[in-house]
């Protein structure tokens, strides 16, 4: 019978049935990860197979180990009902460690290359820095929007009561460790630059309505510093891309937009704040007739995998920096709670929850509208949801997705009896919601 040991191969655990030199990138992901054990004898399934040049291996693999990759391993001979195995135990390193010029991780249990971005952000962690932490020398004080420095102020007299007093514009930007030696960081290139575009081309946002994943209707591009795109991006969407239910409460005019505002800021905040910027993609929002999705080049924290964001989780802010003027602002609220807060306003509004996902480097945040669902009894109910109940707002909802339908399509399509779409329909015009447009023969109702 086959002895097998009571492990498998993981983030820290890797076996092999024979060595081979290349193997040395398994133990250089090892040391650049968590650390690990590098099995040798033993076959995927943790087989023991035994190896016969045990003691040769043992004599060798020190020295090629530290010579290869600067690494000091520990080696443990192991027995296995006679059965000979090696255990080669490798530390977390807390400088990077490369083999061959490359630089490789762990991740689950596949070791991986890393480039590019990824690449960039891993020497940078190691050195204990973030990529909005770096200096960038070629920009200066004369590059900084006053009128945003302003609008900071005023924005965070109630976490920073004493910024408002601070005129020295190199002074206020030392405070929010925005320098470092004579030169200014990335972060303030970002939040209060005139034209951070001219440095980082992908710190635009796009906004699309989509009439599928492939056909575009229009779109607008969102420039300038991340402080002013949260206003501009918001007014975009509320403006043009989305609609709106009005009602009336006495002489008080209100409107309701589709999606929940306070979600969709909060989204649009974390996608900005938490954005990896070495990703040449920008932050992409697509609105659709039944959903809203933001694409936002990401890398995620091991310790807050995308499992976690519609649970509370602890706050690992991919630029802290940002992060953290974004709260004395009063952007962020609560750190760690962005993801549920956005949930939780999605159900409070009566829609499904906000979901997430991690695709191509990408957080995938969508937004969903409430379906309706026709009951062939007579009538509509609300819809999956649970949202707003009520036929007649129903029916206002309905007119607002499929304009220019005449009373008889829309009691047609909605299976529901004439005469109560035309009562429906009378309330909604009493109410100043829909009106009448075009013809008799070829005219139909339009939402207001």
């Amino acid at each position: 019978m086959k002895k097998v040991l009571n492990f498998i191969e993981s983030q820290t655990v890797e076996f092999k049935q024979i060595w081979k030199d290349e193997y040395l990138k398994t133990i250089c992901a090892f040391a650049n990860s968590e650390g690990g054990s590098l099995y040798i004898g033993l076959d995927d399934d943790a087989v023991v197979l035994g190896i016969e040049n045990i003691e040769e291996l043992i004599e060798i693999l020190p020295n090629k180990i530290n010579n290869r990759l600067g690494l000091i391993v520990k080696i443990f001979h192991k027995i296995q009902e006679n059965k000979h195995y090696l255990q080669i135990k490798i530390e977390k390193t807390y400088t990077p460690i490369s083999y061959n010029g490359k630089f490789y991780i762990r991740s689950g249990s596949n070791t991986i290359e890393l480039n590019g971005g990824n690449l960039t952000n891993f020497l940078l962690n190691k050195s204990g820095k973030t990529w909005d932490d770096i200096v960038e020398e070629k920009f200066t004080l004369e590059e900084i929007d006053l009128n945003t420095i302003e609008k900071f102020k005023n924005l965070s007299r109630d976490r920073v009561p004493n910024i408002q007093n601070e005129n020295n514009l190199e002074q206020l930007l030392r405070k929010l460790n925005l320098y470092e030696g004579n030169y200014l960081k990335r972060a303030a290139i970002l939040l209060f630059a005139k034209n951070p575009q001219q440095y980082y081309i992908q710190s635009h946002s796009k906004i699309g309505r989509f009439l599928s994943e492939t056909d575009i209707q229009s779109s607008d591009i969102i420039e300038g510093n991340l402080i002013d795109q949260v206003d501009k991006i918001m007014d975009v969407l509320r403006l043009k891309y989305l609609k709106a239910y009005i009602s009336y409460e006495g002489m008080h005019r209100r409107e309701k937009l589709e999606y929940p505002y306070e979600a969709l800021r909060e989204a649009v905040i974390n996608a900005l704040v938490h954005r990896d910027y070495t990703n040449t993609s920008n932050l992409q929002i697509k609105v659709f007739d039944d959903k809203l999705v933001m694409y936002n080049g990401a890398t995620l924290s091991s310790e807050v995998p995308i499992e976690k964001f519609d649970k509370p989780h602890q706050s690992k802010p991919f630029n802290p920096i940002m992060a953290n003027i974004f709260y004395k602002c009063g952007f962020i609220e609560n750190w760690g709670r962005g993801t549920t807060s956005i949930i939780n306003e999605c159900l409070d509004y009566g829609l499904p929850k906000a979901t997430f996902e991690y695709e191509w480097t990408a957080v995938v945040t969508t937004f969903y509208k409430k379906q309706i669902v026709i009951e062939k009894t007579g009538g509509i109910t609300g819809g999956i949801t649970g949202g707003i109940t009520g036929g007649i707002t129903e029916l206002e909802n309905f007119i607002i997705k499929n304009e220019n339908l005449s009373a008889i399509a829309l009691s047609e399509k909605l299976e529901i009896p004439l005469r109560t779409t035309q009562r429906w329909i009378k309330e909604l015009k009493d109410k100043n919601k829909i009106e009448y447009r075009g013809s008799k023969k070829t005219g139909g109702y339009f939402a207001k």
